[in-house]
């Protein structure tokens, strides 16, 4: 529960430190003691009670504090047998002493240690001066701005102005707060003073203001990166920005901008100051949301097959309720095309007055012609997207109707339609970037050698399944029989070019005889049943075919199937419907925002490489990937409205959030807060978690917040977004309704960081590993395929698998434990190391104990003076990280060479491994387990040579990283900050993209 004051100053903790808190003692010996710590009145020392120590020892000098740590981050921490039980968001340690000693704690709140590190840190830096300092920020750059408000208000210059005009002031500023929220802060401010009337005083006007718009989450954030000043100035924010955020190429510059737009006072603004306002103004813009913005445009190869993608589709499109009772209508359509969906069906049927109608058959759905819904497609159809649409035509018209559509089709579209022969010599789709603006029709085509006019009734005649389901006998039928063969006339053929609807058999057969134009479509529950018996061979399927599922006849309710049990096997076109809302299509929306909501999302590299192992169903860990971890903090949240039609608790809302993973099954998790209890306004949460991705390309994040209520919880909002679209460091999720509507002002605020399984992490994206001994340490296994010439190969590629696995964890090691010794978690990055140790590199006298080199690749660390124990330890320590970078960076390009020659080596048998293995001696079920072996092993292969690229990356991150932060710090030797070291140099580039498409894609 939050503080019932709010924080909004250093006065603030300070103030409360000296009233004491209970807090928890931790010991080493997994003892833990209650005690009640405070500061002692002239703010010199520490002291807790009861204690069986002297009074005089129950105490600790803040003069020697040398820091104070947010975590579970010292030895004792690390090493009680209870600290899984400890949130690390109520813990802290006080390192204080010659020895560095470590007083450890825990809060019953994080807000309560918030406002203790908060206060330490203040008495750190200022030490005495602190009274100084707490007495001059009273009258602060914030203070004399609220008060220039006021007296703008105050044209008269009377001392006071209304309470109307006071509250519109408020709210202006603070456009979420509820005007009823501020009138009653104002009177109950009145009550206490026994005051009458509603005229507010500049003082009023001040705390009030204080009291509402100073979120306190916000305030502890600042005052970490701004040397405990009330302010962040341009250094600080580059600081934040660099160490949190993840920005790169940051300047003092860049810093301004951000300053001069989001800090509301003329003096923070000449100063270069950033407020708290402006910071808070910072952190809620676009320009802190959770999505990241390079995912708001198309920003994936669009030069892929068209198979190769998800593609955002609709299912009875012109249905905008159920679909057996419900109305047919146009904007069903434009809603669909606008939300840029690619694939819209149209079910058509002959209609009077020879105008061919689209509903669905068998049912009591409603008609719209024909005509009406291609003129709306063709004003629609590239509004959102100028990628090609797809019309699922579902014809049951006569030959007469059918040579209307055309007509229509034809008049209308024009030169859109994509009536293109396929390419017979092509093995593959045209891309999405071949096909812009083009309109391709999914429908039954007649063979070639057909110069008749008959064919076969389409696969997807829901209706009369529906119909026949439900007993509903008495329905009017159609002429159409369905099950009977049907007259389809040529016109209407030469339309489909590269869509032509098939009907499915089985895979081998589809393997070996359907063309790559030829598309099959299946229902939701046959679909399913191939995900679940055989994932191996849908995913392999979908690699060269496009697959069309639609939803169960069943869902009578147009209730949606779980996209993503789809998604995972390939199936490009998971048909959706889109007028009902709920969970499935937040996941379709929020999936299809990551490529510039333009409708085409490039599938994972593991679903499209010809030779690539995956099954769509693994509860493990997936070859060649390299798994994440998902730390999400959730912070607060803003302004949630009252759920829609809940009434027995009036205007009081008790949240609580759901944090759910959706993916493949390994993937799949959820976790929540605690429930918040009556306050929807700015609820405090501190809750972390966390969520190991197996495959990051194909999870989601869903963030959903619930109303708390015995009879039933109520909606309030959500927000899904794809993990690879998630920005690191702090950030606000704008809140949507449950039809997809963004919710005004409602936010969550979290911190996100992402690292490797085993912890670790930078700024920008990916991350590390924590210690693993190396005796225990797990190698990539190559299958045996008993094919001697292959199994050859495969086994010269276990040396460099091992050298490569090796360096990697080697390097991962030693900077898990850097950050270890530095007192930060897995979590942190090596910038944030530097930031955390620099403190303590600097003497008495504020001259540096130990410097960096910059003049080498490799910044090494000197002593300039006799150093305690500990910090020896710390150099030592850095030292072995540096060795540990050293090694990586000038052996990686060599091992990866040779695993990818060995994989190029693999992939010469490739074309005749049937052929080998049947020499070999090999049959049906061996020669099939062969064959997947050697997929396996070519994965595993790609797969090490990818995580050896990354791991080399990252180390050429963390080494900028080091040289940005020692120079930041000044803790850089002197004349070595311009060095050209910071400059990649030919050893240390960047493994070039090699072997990314050798492997037959």
């Amino acid at each position: 529960m939050p503080t019932e004051k709010k924080i909004s100053s250093a006065s603030d903790c300070i103030n409360s430190m000296v009233e004491g808190s209970e807090l928890k003692k931790v010991r080493s010996n997994s003892r833990i003691y209650h005690r009640y710590f405070l500061l002692d009145a002239d703010m010199q020392s520490l002291r807790w009670e009861p204690s069986k120590k002297d009074s005089e020892k129950a105490k600790i000098d803040i003069k020697s504090i040398k820091e104070v740590r947010t975590g579970k981050n010292t030895d004792i921490f690390r090493s009680n047998g209870i600290s899984e039980q400890i949130s690390e968001d109520c813990a802290f340690s006080v390192i204080y002493g010659e020895n560095y000693e470590s007083l450890d704690l825990v809060a019953n709140s994080a807000d309560v240690a918030n406002i203790w590190v908060t206060g330490l840190r203040y008495l750190i830096s200022y030490g005495k001066h602190t009274l100084d300092m707490l007495e001059s920020s009273q009258d602060n750059m914030r203070t004399s701005w609220v008060s220039q408000m006021f007296s703008e208000i105050d044209v008269d210059g009377l001392g006071h102005i209304t309470l109307c005009h006071a509250v519109q002031c408020i709210r202006n500023l603070n456009p979420g707060l509820k005007t009823s929220k501020i009138e009653l802060k104002f009177k109950e401010l009145h009550k206490s003073k026994d005051k009458a009337g509603t005229e507010i005083t500049k003082e009023e006007f001040i705390e009030v203001f204080h009291e509402l718009c100073t979120r306190p989450e916000i305030y502890f954030l600042l005052v970490q990166f701004s040397s405990n000043k009330e302010f962040l100035d341009t250094k600080d924010l580059m600081m934040f920005l660099e160490a949190e955020q993840g920005v790169a190429h940051i300047n003092e510059e860049i810093s301004l901008e951000i300053i001069h737009k989001y800090e509301p006072s003329k003096e923070g603004q000449e100063k270069g100051w950033l407020s708290i306002d402006g910071f808070t103004n910072y952190l809620m813009s676009p320009d802190c949301y959770i999505f990241d913005p390079e995912h708001k445009k198309v920003c994936q190869d669009m030069k892929q097959p068209l198979s190769h993608y998800f593609i955002n589709s609709s299912h009875n499109t012109y249905l905008i309720e159920d679909q057996f009772r419900g109305p047919s209508d146009i904007t069903g359509y434009i809603r669909a095309l606008k939300m840029g969906c690619r694939s819209v069906e149209l079910d058509v049927w002959d209609g009077p007055d020879n105008e061919p109608v689209i509903y669905t058959g068998h049912t009591m759905t409603s008609q719209i012609v024909f005509r009406s819904v291609i003129d709306i497609i063709n004003k629609y159809a590239f509004f959102a997207s100028e990628y090609p649409l797809i019309l699922c035509l579902e014809n049951h018209c006569s030959i007469k109707q059918q040579k209307v559509m055309v007509q229509h089709m034809k008049k209308i579209l024009g030169d859109k339609l994509y009536t293109t022969s396929p390419n017979m010599e092509e093995s593959y789709l045209p891309s999405p970037d071949v096909l812009k603006g083009k309109i391709l029709i999914k429908a039954k085509k007649l063979s070639s050698n057909c110069s008749g006019v008959e064919g076969d009734v389409t696969d997807e005649d829901e209706g009369a399944e529906m119909s026949q389901r439900m007993g509903k006998e008495n329905v009017e039928q159609p002429n159409h029989v369905p099950g009977k063969r049907f007259q389809l006339c040529k016109e209407l053929s030469e339309l489909v070019s590269i869509c032509k609807s098939v009907q499915f058999k089985e895979f081998q057969v589809s393997f070996q005889v359907q063309k790559y134009w030829e598309v099959c479509s299946f229902n939701e529950v046959l679909a399913s049943k191939y995900a679940n018996e055989n994932p191996g061979d849908f995913v392999n399927y979908n690699k060269r075919f496009l697959a069309r599922v639609f939803p169960s006849p069943m869902r009578i309710d147009s209730s949606n199937m779980n996209p993503q049990d789809f998604w995972k096997c390939g199936c490009q076109i998971v048909a959706m419907n889109f007028q009902t809302p709920g969970l499935m299509m937040d996941l379709n929306i929020g999936w299809f925002r990551q490529n510039g909501n333009c409708g085409y999302v490039l599938r994972p590299a593991i679903m499209r490489e010809e030779v690539s192992f995956f099954s769509a169903n693994t509860k493990d860990s997936v070859p060649g990937v390299s798994p994440q971890l998902l730390h999400i903090k959730i912070i607060s949240g803003q302004n949630f409205p009252k759920p829609k039609g809940s009434g027995a608790k009036g205007d009081v809302v008790d949240p609580y959030v759901y944090v759910e993973i959706h993916g493949i099954p390994a993937d799949c998790a959820e976790q929540r807060t605690k429930t918040v209890n009556q306050n929807g306004d700015a609820p405090i949460f501190d809750e972390s978690f966390e969520f190991q991705i197996n495959l990051p390309e194909l999870a989601m994040v869903r963030f959903v917040v619930l109303d708390d209520d015995y009879i039933g919880d109520e909606f309030i909002g959500q927000y899904t977004i794809p993990f690879e679209c998630l920005q690191t460091g702090y950030r606000h999720v704008p809140l949507q309704s449950l039809t997809g509507e963004v919710l005004a002002h409602a936010s969550l605020f979290v911190h996100v960081a992402i690292t490797n399984r085993r912890g670790g992490g930078k700024p920008h994206k990916r991350g590390l590993s924590v210690r693993k001994g190396k005796k225990s340490r797990e190698y990539a296994s190559l299958r045996t395929l008993w094919i001697k010439t292959v199994d050859e190969v495969f086994k010269n590629a276990q040396p460099p698998i091992r050298d490569a696995t090796d360096l990697r964890e080697n390097m991962q090691n030693a900077v898990v434990s850097f950050k270890e010794l530095c007192g930060l978690s897995s979590v942190a990055n090596l910038m944030q190391c530097m930031l955390a140790v620099s403190p303590r590199f600097l003497g008495p006298d504020n001259n540096p104990l130990v410097v960096l080199n910059l003049s080498e690749p490799y910044p090494t660390m000197e002593l300039q003076a006799i150093v305690p124990e500990v910090l020896k330890k710390i150099v030592t320590t850095y030292d072995m990280m540096i060795q540990s970078l050293k090694a990586l960076i000038e052996n990686a390009d060599a091992v990866y060479e040779k695993i990818v020659h060995c994989q190029k080596a693999a992939m010469e048998f490739h074309e005749h491994l049937h052929s080998i293995g049947t020499k070999e001696g090999l049959k049906e079920r061996k020669l099939q387990k062969a064959v997947e072996s050697f997929t396996w092993n070519i994965t595993i292969l790609k797969g090490q040579a990818d995580l050896l690229k990354y791991a080399k990356n990252e180390t050429l991150e963390n080494l900028k990283q080091i040289h940005f932060a020692a120079v930041s710090c000044g803790l850089n030797k002197p004349g070595t900050e311009n060095s050209e070291a910071q400059k990649p140099r030919r050893s240390l580039e960047a493994i070039p993209e090699k072997a990314s498409d050798e492997n037959g894609d």
